[in-house]
């Protein structure tokens, strides 16, 4: 495991998120209902930043740029978008649904710390 220190708890107060840099990987920090999330910002669809994205009620993030959904807990796919509009479906065939990348968290002495493993 390489756990790495990215945060002061403080800074991230509900409803916050911060993307902070762990290795050569982007990480977006939520803080959902008092629960903190770790997940990789890139959209797995596209690539897309993922930090403006809808929380839906049943804690998935919605890439705002697509419309595709994963579980902010799991990194599940909710939902995969066949984008764009008209050629999608063509598309889908070779973009299949990914997984979002989500990363273990703890909170230790005030800090936010994320286990981050180099692709």
């Amino acid at each position: 495991m390489s756990w790495t220190k990215v945060l002061a708890v403080d800074a991230l107060s509900p409803g916050a998120r911060e993307v902070v840099k762990v290795g050569n990987r982007k990480i977006l920090l939520l803080n959902h209902e008092n629960q903190l999330y770790a997940v990789d910002n890139n959209c797995p669809h596209l690539k897309l930043p993922l930090k403006s994205g809808k929380i839906t009620e049943s804690g998935a993030i919605v890439c705002t740029f697509h419309r595709s959904a994963f579980d902010l807990r799991t990194g599940e796919v909710q939902g995969w978008c066949a984008w764009p509009p008209g050629v999608g479906k063509v598309l889908s065939l070779v973009s299949q649904p990914k997984t979002l990348p989500v990363f273990p968290i703890r909170v230790e002495e005030g800090n936010i710390w994320v286990d981050v493993q180099e692709e």
